[in-house]
């Protein structure tokens, strides 16, 4: 029975992919080779891997899939065309396709996979029609469903309810111990509740079930988040050193500026030229979160003069999030590595909830807080700090790290970023308006 052990496999592979398990590569594979015309197959297995695709090796893959998919029927059509638009990054257009093709195929697992679709558009009412879709499809799939319940835990995560999160992680989690996206949403919630070393531990324990998971590296930096709240820089830097390589820059980086903050000695730093030539890479700024995130790269490296070039032409760019939110922060990266955290204070402060159009996620976004709570600290104002960071104080179960931040400078010293050894500035020839930074990795 040939055609029903291709079917198993199938159902196993959409069920690995869905878990963010190392094993669904194979499993997808598997499925091609035994069905080379099952159009979803290829789809699906082009959707695991177009990060380290070509354009036209992507699109001629996903012409085929939506060729062969013709004889599958409507739905395996409608999810390639769904799979075309999430890989080619047209997210607006992608998370209009899937609200219609939920409208058909209601609690889809297969098309759940895309759902971040909605967040990643980077438009603030598509995000908030993806939660609604989330808790509709949730609510009709029913409360045993793995597979929406893990969404709708990443949902309340990100709306920031955590506790809500926790519990519809761990319900999603009996359901299937395997659930990747129950596992992250998990972590998100227990990093707004402060849980520290337990979180870390747990997080270790399901990865040493499946060392080649897609979020292995990921989950690693949170459990490094974990450390920096409980007091345990030691291993927040093991885990930065151990886990993340050259090119995960952006949670190397996130990291280090976060040990530098709370006055700690950071994790092996990234090279100042790879991040140059990260910014210098053709479309290296097309993406402001990803911009953000290696700008934290130069500030680790108190590389001054870069900052204030990338806030300079972020300050001139035509996109708003770019020219009202980038550069004021970029720029306040560029005053504190400066010793100058009052004139970064008068930035970040002034932005408030403006920060949100950076993108990323909330965990991610923190770190602007973090970087206000401790120029306002520098710049002599430690009740305003605290003040800052009252609400994380009185929620989290460990915070050592949030009361490092708010903690006075040590006498003759102007600033706790005042040990950073600055490096040398823009290198000769590069203008200000070619600025290039592109993050292969953001966490």
């Amino acid at each position: 029975m040939p055609e029903a052990n291709d079917a198993a496999v199938g159902q196993a592979a959409v069920r690995e992919l869905a878990s963010l398990s190392g094993r669904a590569l194979s499993l997808l594979r598997q499925w091609v080779s035994a069905s080379p015309d099952c159009g979803l197959a290829r789809a699906l297995l082009t959707l695991a891997t177009c990060d380290s695709r070509g354009d036209a090796e992507l699109t001629a893959e996903l012409v085929r899939a939506h060729r062969d998919a013709q004889a599958a029927g409507e739905r395996a059509v409608s999810l390639v065309h769904g799979v075309f638009l999430f890989t080619h990054r047209q997210y607006l257009l992608a998370a209009d396709h899937l609200e219609a093709h939920f409208g058909r195929w209601p609690g889809d697992e297969v098309a759940a996979l895309m759902v971040d679709a909605f967040s990643a558009s980077g438009n603030g009412v598509h995000r908030a029609r993806g939660d609604v879709l989330v808790e509709r499809q949730a609510a009709l799939a029913g409360p045993e469903n793995w597979v929406w319940t893990s969404r709708l835990a990443w949902t309340r995560a990100e709306q920031g309810r955590p506790e809500e999160a926790c519990e519809l992680a761990a319900r999603a989690l009996r359901h299937n111990p395997r659930s990747g996206l129950a596992v992250h949403a998990k972590a998100h919630a227990e990093h707004e509740l402060g849980a520290g070393s337990d979180s870390a531990a747990f997080i270790d324990r399901w990865l040493a079930a499946d060392p080649r998971a897609v979020q292995f590296k990921h989950l690693n930096w949170h459990a490094a988040l974990q450390s920096l709240a409980a007091g345990d820089f030691a291993d927040a830097r093991r885990r930065a050193d151990d886990v993340l390589g050259r090119a995960d820059v952006g949670m190397r980086s996130a990291t280090n500026w976060r040990l530098l903050l709370a006055g700690q000695t950071p994790a092996r730093r990234c090279e100042l030229g790879h991040v140059r030539e990260l910014l210098a890479a053709p479309g290296g700024t097309a993406e402001v979160f990803h911009t953000f995130n290696l700008a934290l790269a130069l500030a680790v490296e108190a590389a001054t003069d870069d900052l204030n070039a990338l806030a300079r032409w972020a300050a001139a760019d035509e996109r708003p999030d770019f020219s009202q939110v980038l550069s004021p922060v970029v720029q306040a990266l560029g005053y504190l590595t400066a010793g100058r955290p009052g004139a970064a204070v008068d930035l970040l402060a002034r932005l408030g909830a403006a920060v949100e159009r950076l993108g990323g996620v909330r965990v991610e976004r923190e770190i602007v807080q973090d970087t206000l709570a401790r120029a306002l600290a520098d710049a002599g104002e430690p009740d305003r700090a605290a003040a800052l960071l009252h609400h994380r104080a009185n929620s989290r179960t460990h915070h050592v790290y949030e009361d490092l931040l708010i903690a006075p400078v040590p006498a003759g010293r102007p600033s706790r970023l005042a040990d950073v050894q600055p490096r040398s500035p823009v290198p000769a020839g590069r203008t200000e308006q070619q600025p290039s930074l592109k993050e292969t990795s953001h966490g």
